[in-house]
């Protein structure tokens, strides 16, 4: 069970190197001038505050608020890589290929920056969370079994009782620990994420009615129903807006 790749394919993430002032992710550095924290700023309400020295600076973009993880982190990601040499040399290698300006360092940058950034997320989710959200219930090892299932397979025809035999709970407890940890019941967080694949889907020209199947709607009408109440767009005016 892999809690994040689904995720990170789902979602396009781009990282590129810029100004402290345009920046989202951070490298701070101690007094030897090594790197100790990274700082990731989920939201552009959370404006990079700090006195300690910024060793380099990046914009990350990953898709925006309509992905499920980033909407779940805090506003500010702490991240303390003095005890992670290997996250260390990422940012080192990151940072020496931005200063060089050599032929294909963008594509460098971005690819060192998925792997950085699939560091980070492992620190939260084996941190856990305070607040009720996706990032909770992954960090739970019953509640991210299926989670990850509906990640996996948002086509199938989930119930409670499939989803609670895979989290290895009784189906009360499961409806129970889920509200609790995740803010929402498990049928209505499949419905979210299969309609936010859905947009994606519409967004790059899919048909309305294979999309609808493809996200187990019983009919193209329900699924448009649905769709306009989540985005407050018809679905068939995105695919025609993308087209």
């Amino acid at each position: 069970m892999d809690r994040l790749t689904t995720l990170m394919d789902r979602f396009q993430l781009s990282v590129c190197a810029a100004e402290p002032g345009e920046a989202n992710l951070i490298a701070l550095a101690g007094p030897e001038g090594e790197p100790v924290r990274i700082r990731y700023y989920t939201t552009e309400s959370s404006p990079m505050r700090t006195s300690a020295a910024v060793m380099w600076a990046a914009r990350v973009e990953w898709s925006g608020r309509r992905n499920p993880f980033l909407a779940a982190l805090p506003a500010q990601v702490d991240y303390d890589i003095s005890g992670a040499p290997e996250v260390q040399a990422l940012v080192r290698a990151m940072r020496g290929e931005a200063e060089a300006g050599r032929c294909g360092a963008q594509s460098v940058i971005n690819r060192l920056g998925e792997v950085l950034m699939v560091h980070l997320l492992r620190n939260q989710l084996q941190n856990g969370a305070t607040e009720p959200g996706l990032l909770a219930g992954l960090a739970d090892p019953r509640l991210s079994r299926a989670i990850v299932a509906m990640h996996d397979h948002p086509g199938r025809l989930w119930s409670n009782a499939d989803l609670a035999e895979v989290a290895g709970l009784s189906l009360s407890r499961f409806a129970e620990v889920f509200a609790a940890e995740v803010g929402e019941t498990p049928i209505g967080y499949l419905r979210r994420w299969r309609l936010i694949l859905a947009h994606q889907d519409l967004s790059r020209g899919d048909r309305v009615d294979a999309v609808a199947r493809r996200y187990a709607y019983n009919s193209p009408e329900g699924f448009s129903r649905a769709f306009r109440k989540a985005y407050g767009v018809a679905p068939m005016s995105l695919r025609m807006a993308a087209a």
